[in-house]
């Protein structure tokens, strides 16, 4: 069993938000791979499901970003994992727009929603970093993460989308590399 947790915040004001893709990400998984339902679980929205023959339970808390880790750390309980079974799909300033990485531990880059995993479950969860990148400017980055994607860039938000979702198999068996290299070709096609 693994967790797969879509950080984000609740409600239909904030669906385009850039801070918002994890969210984004957990949903075109389910989607495309054909998850329960969402139900009311663990402070969020919890859909189980197979990819192969993994068995993943997908998250998106409704505790708002900064308090994300409550929601991630009951169902981590609830199911006894540990926290190398969890991993965080998030927004992440530091990478170009649409770019796609996965790690393992690190730190919070003054991330809320990672601060409150880190808090909630300690530092060695999987994070698949999503680039939204940079606006240049410190004092603009709150406006850009909690703004919606342009117009100009949604063609190339469901190209990333759909790659993430269709190579999501790759997560499942713990070959981050694989994942990481196809999920890039797909967005140069």
């Amino acid at each position: 069993m693994q967790i797969w947790v879509g950080l984000g915040n609740p409600g239909p004001e904030y669906a385009m938000h850039r801070h918002n893709v994890g969210f984004m990400a957990i949903d075109i998984i389910a989607d495309m791979h054909g998850f329960e339902p969402p139900k009311r679980r663990f402070q969020g929205w919890a859909q189980e499901g197979r990819l192969g023959n993994q068995k993943l339970l997908l998250l998106k808390p409704a505790t708002f970003m900064n308090k994300s880790g409550q929601a991630i750390g009951e169902a981590m309980r609830f199911f006894k994992l540990e926290p190398e079974a969890v991993t965080i799909f998030h927004d992440e300033l530091d990478l170009a727009p649409f770019k796609v990485k996965v790690k393992r531990g690190g730190g919070i880059a003054g991330h809320n929603g990672l601060r409150s995993a880190d808090q909630h479950i300690g530092p060695e969860f999987r994070r698949v970093r999503i680039g939204i990148g940079h606006p240049g400017n410190k004092d603009r980055v709150t406006s850009h993460v909690l703004g919606n994607f342009a117009k100009t860039e949604l063609d190339d938000l469901t190209d990333m989308l759909g790659a993430i979702g269709a190579e999501a198999g790759w997560l499942a068996k713990d070959d981050d590399v694989r994942f990481m290299n196809d999920v890039a070709l797909r967005q140069q096609a």
